[in-house]
């Protein structure tokens, strides 16, 4: 960030020729370079000099300045301080930061400028405010360190205070983690060269190396969670994580000028507990963000009817991070049978509805930071809690028990804020207008002192009128001068001896008695006093909040579960989905499968297909026609496994999964211009990350291997890729292709079976009939469906008579080559017959032993000349 020559000059110490004014906000820049600084000015927030510059860019409002400092203009841009929330959301979306610099000084009291201090400050890490967050999204603060040759990520989201640690081996495993999380912001060494590893995101704040040390880090998470060391939370042994938590934690605490005391425990989240995504992966199968980076036409769209945000947070939460343990996963599946026998689904659903964003609204309270509607959604959101336990109580899964246990009942909390809070809150404490009736008792009278003013001047007015005579007096009040009695000029000089003279105009007097100084006295400072009061109290109501934080966040946690699992059971009982039966041993077994966002999408019945993969049979080949439903098919099956793995019902009449480690994807084409990588590097780059990673319990997904370079190259990688995957990895893989050849792996392999995609044709159109059948696709239907795509008829005309051409010159020469397989004699494979070269016919047409000496050498030197020509 560019600072000017007037900021810098603060920062030289050489502050003299500045007003008093620039000189405080100058400090305040001083020590936030790389903030946006709003300076609060009265009824304002004011930016100046690069601030003012960027911020009216960023927001669009206009440049002007503001008088002369050190014999200089001063840009300068502001906005109304009650607009703030939605200029702030802008800044942060944009990747910036802005710091808040508040009026905490008297100005009755204070020489000079009143003392300013920056209160907070917003990154787009650490958003707590409702109005600069999507509902249904995390905003994640991510620390990541290298130590050694491990990589150290904690992740923390401020506005629920969830907080966790996890480790990676490699740069391919950061990425991989980064691309589950999905950092707001990224905080990483500044001195480290994990730089490399990170470009892609683009909020990155880079820390001084030691903010990372591992006794500093110890220290602060130890205090944090009060306890003497970090073996309660099973990470001691994760040096790398702890540093990056450390300075995770500590970064946040500055941003929020204080503590942090909803941050109550450390998860550690295990790479061998759940089911990894790489980045590729959550791309192809949209998961919970489609190709073009929105929600519409994803898992989680499809999923997610979820009663409230929070539970719509968890719902993704766990799609990106399915799990594999049976136990879990089954107490889930429990759970849903248990709704749909019970019939309770509707009920609870309908129960959750008025429940609020407990999550964020708690966290606030321990901030310090939350609004007076908060404290009414959470009063709204507690008093639903009786009817869930009296629908829970019947219940009998684990599952339920424990979810009961967990939302448990505050009807002390529930009559405290009814009693204190009014119906319908203003948003902000300021002005007041926030604290019930009856609540305080003070209050009540100084609210009375001053919402009685009207009447009593009015009173005053007739008593004074009728004990004078003069009729031109009346009573007012403005804001300069107060309370007076006004009297026309010519009825002034008959005022009686007590009145005191206030002011004098052109055609009145103003006075003043003391019985109305007596009573302005007591009327202003009542309506800042009752302020003042009725702030304290708010205060006191947000403390005895935060004092049960513990038990609040609890039962929070339990209605977001309790969300996304009634979710799953309606989605199960309107979308007829089936319990799947998990086991510990590779394999899938599928019946009837379907893809479950699709199949909302089109208006004719979906046409499900079976799905067998196991050690003994762990490759499909698969063929057929573009558009031929392949890429469909495939994917449905991963989808299937993922939401098995959250412990969802599946599409499917049956469906057996094993549990899988890994799910990896090899689909689409897509090229890396920023990174400098082709279309085919980006496709080579994947399959080795599938080929270096995948397991035995993996799910493998590979569409079109091979395709980005020629054809003998494309078909011999995808030859080989196909052979590592069935023969020495064994990897759950669907293998879709266009090289008929690859159907020929079969033979050699009996992992390997062959599928297709069925089509027809009728009238030279193709009928796509979306039906997986046993066997390779007799032909590929290129033409027909690029006639479907409206290429010119004469273009389709002149590629039917090359094929025919093509087609006919390759059956001439694969008769004449004898049929040996790539895997067995690869120079001689019939894959690459129709390329024999010259000297290989030269021999086809010989027998060595027949040759004379004399023949031999007259065939050795016609083999030398097709070489050289």
């Amino acid at each position: 960030m560019n600072i000017s020559k007037n900021e810098k000059t603060i920062n030289n110490g050489i502050n003299s020729n500045h007003t008093p004014m620039m000189q405080q906000y100058l400090g305040i820049k001083h020590d936030h370079p790389h903030d946006l600084v709003f300076y609060r000015m009265g009824d304002f927030y004011e930016m100046f000099y690069e601030d003012a510059k960027q911020a009216s860019e960023l927001l669009d409002i206009s440049l002007t300045s503001r008088g002369q400092s050190a014999g200089q203009p001063i840009p300068m841009c502001g906005i109304p301080y009650h607009a703030a929330e939605g200029y702030i959301a802008k800044i942060v979306n944009a990747g910036r930061a802005v710091a808040v610099a508040e009026q905490v000084g008297d100005p009755a009291t204070s020489k000079g400028p009143v003392d300013r201090k920056v209160v907070r400050v917003v990154t787009p890490g650490t958003l707590t405010d409702e109005a600069l967050m999507q509902a249904n999204q995390d905003h994640l603060l991510v620390a990541t360190f290298k130590l050694q040759d491990i990589y150290g990520i904690a992740s923390l989201d401020m506005s629920s205070g969830r907080f966790a640690v996890t480790e990676a081996n490699t740069a391919d495993e950061l990425q991989t983690q980064l691309q589950r999380l999905r950092p707001a912001e990224l905080l990483f060494d500044e001195s480290s060269e994990i730089i490399d590893h990170i470009q892609e995101w683009p909020c990155r704040r880079p820390q001084a190396s030691w903010n990372f040390t591992y006794d500093t880090a110890l220290r602060i998470l130890s205090h944090q969670f009060n306890t003497r060391d970090l073996s309660g939370f099973g990470c001691e042994t994760m040096h790398a994580a702890i540093c990056a938590a450390g300075c995770l934690l500590n970064y946040a605490k500055e941003t929020q000028r204080g503590d942090l005391p909803h941050l109550r425990n450390l998860q550690i989240e295990l790479p061998q507990d759940t089911l990894i995504l790489d980045g590729p992966s959550r791309k192809n199968l949209e998961i919970d963000l489609n190709i073009q980076g929105g929600e519409q036409f994803t898992l989680a769209a499809a999923l997610d009817t979820t009663a409230t945000p929070m539970g719509g947070r968890l719902l993704r939460r766990w799609l990106n991070n399915p799990l594999r343990n049976i136990e879990v996963l089954e107490q889930r599946q429990d759970f849903i049978c248990e709704m749909l026998t019970s019939d309770k689904t509707e009920d609870l659903q309908q129960g959750l509805k008025p429940i609020g964003d407990m999550e964020r609204i708690l966290a606030r309270i321990a901030l310090r930071s939350a609004r007076p509607r908060d404290l009414s959604r959470l009063c709204a959101s507690l008093r639903a809690l009786p009817h869930i336990q009296v629908s829970l109580s019947p219940l009998e899964s684990k599952r339920a028990q424990s979810l009961a246990n967990d939302i448990s009942e505050f009807p002390a909390t529930v009559d405290l804020l009814m009693r204190a809070i009014v119906d319908n809150p203003p948003v902000i404490i300021r002005d007041g207008g926030v604290i019930a009736k009856g609540y305080d008792e003070k209050l009540d009278q100084l609210r009375g002192l001053s919402q009685n003013a009207g009447q009593f001047l009015l009173d005053l007015e007739t008593q004074e009128r009728e004990r004078t005579g003069l009729s031109t007096l009346k009573v007012g009040y403005n804001r300069v001068h107060g309370y007076y009695i006004e009297i026309s000029r010519l009825q002034s000089a008959q005022a009686p001896s007590e009145y005191v003279r206030r002011q004098t105009l052109k055609n009145a007097e103003r006075f003043i008695t003391p019985e109305l100084k007596s009573f302005e006295d007591r009327a202003l400072s009542s309506k800042s006093r009752s302020l003042a009061r009725e702030k304290a109290l708010y205060e006191d109501l947000i403390e005895d909040l935060a004092n049960q934080l513990q038990q609040l966040q609890q039962a929070s946690d339990g209605v977001s579960e309790l969300d996304v699992l009634c979710c799953l059971a309606e989605r199960a009982m309107c979308l007829d989905l089936n319990r799947p039966s998990l086991k510990l041993e590779p394999g899938i077994d599928i019946r009837q499968g379907r893809h479950l966002v699709v199949e909302q999408l089109i208006s004719v019945p979906f046409v499900a297909n079976d799905t067998s993969l196991c050690a003994t049979s762990s490759m499909m080949m698969i063929t057929g026609p573009n558009m031929g439903g392949k890429s469909t098919y495939m994917r449905q099956i991963a989808l299937i496994v993922i939401m098995a793995q959250i412990g969802a019902y599946v599409p499917a009449l049956e469906a057996s999964i094993g549990i899988v480690d890994r799910v990896f994807t090899r689909m689409g084409s897509s090229d890396d211009l920023v990174g400098g990588r082709s279309t085919f590097m980006v496709e080579m780059t994947e399959t080795a990350n599938i080929l270096n990673n995948a397991s035995a319990k993996s799910l493998v997904l590979m569409d079109e291997v091979g395709r980005g370079t020629s054809t003998f190259d494309g078909l011999s990688l995808a030859w080989s890729c196909a052979l590592n995957l069935a023969r020495d990895i064994g990897a759950l893989t669907l293998f879709a292709t266009h090289y008929f050849e690859m159907t020929q792996l079969s033979e050699q392999l009996a992992q390997v079976e062959n599928v297709h995609l069925d089509a027809t044709e009728h009238d030279d159109n193709i009928i796509f009939m979306h039906k997986v059948l046993p066997g390779p696709a007799s032909k590929s239907y290129g033409l027909q469906v690029a006639k479907l795509a409206g290429v010119p008829h004469q273009v389709i005309d002149e590629a039917r008579q090359k094929l025919n051409y093509l087609e006919q010159s390759e059956h001439k020469q694969t008769s004449a080559t004898a049929k040996n397989t790539l895997l067995e004699t690869p120079q001689q494979s019939d894959l690459f017959s129709h390329l024999a070269h010259p000297i290989e016919a030269l021999l086809e047409s010989h027998k060595a032993d027949e040759l004379t000496p004399r023949q031999a050498l007259e065939l050795i030197y016609q083999m030398q000349h097709l070489r050289n020509s």
